[in-house]
């Protein structure tokens, strides 16, 4: 077991049902893999609709959070604007906020990181998700749940999510550690969907986010997590820049890494792999 008031076990959950100020939000997303490479992006609405955890709304990264104007997916939009984008959807001062979704916990992980971002941390990632709710046979509801909108005042960090040339920056910094969230296969770059070139950022360690939740989708115990990231030098002393494709497996290290083991000196390279294979000056290695 885990323990981290960012972290609430499906009992919990079920516990506070209905409380007061609540908000509890599915944030799932599905990544469909194209044969030419890369992945297509579909919403988790239409599964949303068919069952959820009661009481739930819904989060739509792609369509709703992320920067419209950008080429790249799932791109952080500009903290200002994500901050009215969370108080249009309920999150606001007062409220306490619990995150899920079905398959993967990245995609609640992510939008946990993007309310870190706007300085909001009343929130909680709903351990097991929905497939250790649904396991537990517990309620489901196809009611769609919208709630008023709140006062949500910025705060930012904008210092936990980093770009290109933080990244670039870092290579060969012995203060720093560049961590890759994808498969081992991808890091090698010996297989698995590849965004552009194959392979990793120059330099960079590999914990995989797959590797840090077990079948029931929950977190791995805290000594097996804190063991996967000392064995790449994760130190917490050290700044870990973490990146994966598009900055959404990322999230689960980068959550693991600061509510389960303490550090404070993590960031999410946002646009990740998506970004820097495709540019052929920024550096990269296989095998």
């Amino acid at each position: 077991m885990t323990d981290s008031a960012a972290l609430i076990s499906t009992e919990e959950l079920a516990r506070r049902m209905g409380a007061p100020g609540l908000r509890l939000f599915d944030c799932t997303t599905y990544l469909r893999p194209r044969p030419e490479g890369g992945y297509n992006a579909e919403s988790g609405r239409a599964n949303y609709d068919k069952g959820h955890i009661p009481g739930a709304a819904f989060l739509d990264l792609g369509a709703e959070l992320s920067d419209p104007h950008s080429k790249l997916r799932f791109t952080l939009p500009p903290l200002d604007e994500l901050t009215k984008a969370f108080a249009a959807k309920g999150i606001g001062h007062g409220t306490f906020v619990v995150l899920y979704s079905h398959a993967t916990p990245t995609w609640a992980t992510r939008i946990w990181w993007m309310l870190r971002a706007i300085g909001f941390d009343d929130a909680a990632i709903l351990d097991g998700g929905l497939d250790k709710w649904k396991a537990e046979s517990r309620p489901l509801s196809t009611e769609l749940t919208i709630y008023p909108a709140a006062t949500l005042s910025l705060r930012g960090r904008p210092q936990i999510f980093v770009d290109k040339n933080d990244i670039k920056a870092a290579i060969g910094k012995t203060d720093t550690l560049t961590l890759n969230a994808l498969s081992h296969e991808q890091h090698k770059g010996s297989g698995g969907v590849v965004y552009g070139r194959a392979g990793r950022i120059a330099g960079s360690s590999c914990v995989p986010a797959a590797s840090l939740f077990g079948p029931d989708k929950t977190l791995k115990p805290i000594a097996e997590l804190r063991q996967a990231f000392e064995g790449v030098g994760a130190a917490p002393d050290k700044r870990v820049l973490v990146y994966c494709g598009g900055g959404i497996a990322a999230s689960l290290d980068a959550f693991v890494l600061t509510a389960i083991l303490g550090h404070k000196n993590v960031a999410i390279y946002d646009n990740s792999m998506q970004e820097w294979s495709n540019d052929p000056s920024l550096p990269m290695e296989v095998g």
